[in-house]
């Protein structure tokens, strides 16, 4: 076996910094519904999800594996295609960053490698039926498959607790949404953390350091954990914005709906091998969650933007993959152009992001105007059966005037009655 040369090296480095922009950029998938509703401290949330992410990543290695084995054909790839993928994986998670867009890191990194190998050794370095069947499939299923548990799981939620005390009802499902984050957490660990321990053993094949259809190493595997951790700690603000308050507005009840319904879906896909979006998935529950509740409102613009975003990245980061991956391939002075110019824009972005700070101070300050409810919320809202009467949810406003005595106007302790509005 060769030894690690200094393009394999950068190659690596580069795949870890892949991996913290994960970290950083799918810290909503797991702890954004639990800020939002108050179960949990953010920092405290994030410390939580960085320690189960980096348990996660030891769990499996059978995501590691369709990024390794089957996405692409080992042979004819070079270490540059592996550093032009990870360029184009990394942008993305950057600029959707910058914009708070809850976007798939997993896509990202598929998309920089699918264009990255086209470019290379053309679309016969691409194996189709892997990426329709455990990249595209998936990509589809799993937000609705989400979607729909999490709304019969908050329907069910609300109905079991129906005559129960808001009080005490929110207190337990508090309870139950720390427990599910970390489920979600885990869950994450065991998919995108394998994810890049999967383009690093694809690179350490190319380099010719490992046999072909090689396991990852313990120190790829320990690796990525702790980058992946890392990023998750500092946590990817903007987006657990967006998720947690931008998208829909969340009570407890249905925190705990979304995170359960996500975290079945990503480990059951993990254990099959998928190569799942976890923010597709949860992106799917938290929808489903807002809806599950009798006057739950989705905010459809800003699910607009993110299918939207979503749509593009494969193409996006597989045009920026394609584009690094020509520089690459002419030398060394190809290779440093390419690293220094994604040296130059992460700064570049991260200057931006300055102006206007979001941290776990004001992570929770959004103004979203309030979005009437769109043809989806009413139809949702027309077939679900009103509260039972007496139930605490069934009282409104009018009950509550009910329950005040009138004004007497022979009393003359009694206040006066209130004007007539003009």
């Amino acid at each position: 076996m060769e030894h690690i040369t200094l393009l394999l090296a950068i190659v690596v480095v580069t795949a870890l910094v892949f991996d913290f922009t994960n970290g950083f950029h799918d810290t909503a998938n797991a702890m954004a519904t639990t800020i939002s509703t108050g179960a949990l401290k953010p920092k405290t949330a994030v410390a939580m999800s960085a320690v189960l992410n980096l348990v996660g990543a030891f769990l499996s290695v059978e995501v590691a594996n369709t990024i390794s084995k089957g996405l692409v054909n080992e042979e004819g790839i070079q270490p540059e295609v592996i550093l032009a993928a990870l360029v184009g994986a990394i942008l993305w998670n950057l600029v959707t960053w910058l914009v708070g867009l809850p976007s798939s890191s997993s896509h990202a990194l598929m998309g920089g490698l699918i264009g990255a190998t086209v470019a290379a050794i053309g679309v016969s370095g691409v194996n189709g039926e892997v990426v329709v069947s455990k990249v595209l499939l998936p990509a589809v299923a799993a937000p609705i498959v989400a979607g729909l548990a999490s709304l019969l799981a908050a329907r069910l939620t609300y109905r079991l607790g129906r005559n129960a005390h808001e009080k005490t009802t929110e207190k337990g499902y508090r309870a139950g949404q720390i427990a599910s984050a970390g489920l979600v957490s885990l869950a994450h660990g065991t998919n995108d953390a394998q994810k890049t321990m999967g383009i690093i053993t694809l690179a350490l094949v190319a380099g010719g350091v490992l046999a072909p259809g090689s396991n990852p190493p313990v120190w790829v595997i320990v690796s990525a954990g702790l980058a992946i951790a890392l990023g998750t700690y500092l946590g990817g603000w903007r987006i657990i914005r967006t998720m947690g308050k931008g998208l829909t507005d969340l009570q407890p009840q249905q925190g705990f709906a979304a995170q359960t319904s996500a975290a079945t879906t990503i480990l059951a896909s993990s254990h099959l091998g998928f190569s799942l979006s976890t923010t597709h998935v949860v992106s799917g529950g938290v929808m489903g969650a807002g809806l599950g509740r009798k006057g739950g409102v989705v905010r459809w613009s800003t699910a607009t933007r993110m299918f939207v975003a979503w749509g593009l990245t494969l193409p996006a980061a597989g045009l920026v993959g394609a584009g690094a991956e020509y520089v690459a391939r002419q030398g060394a002075w190809g290779v440093y152009v390419v690293a220094a110019f994604l040296v130059a824009s992460c700064l570049g972005i991260w200057l931006i992001s300055r102006r206007q700070v979001v941290d776990h101070t004001n992570v929770n300050d959004v103004e979203a105007d309030a979005e009437p409810a769109g043809v989806v919320t009413t139809a949702i809202a027309a077939v679900t059966p009103p509260p039972p009467a007496g139930s605490v949810a069934a009282v409104t406003d009018e009950d509550l005037k009910a329950t005040i005595p009138a004004p007497n106007p022979a009393d003359p302790a009694a206040p006066p009655a209130p004007a007539a509005a003009v």
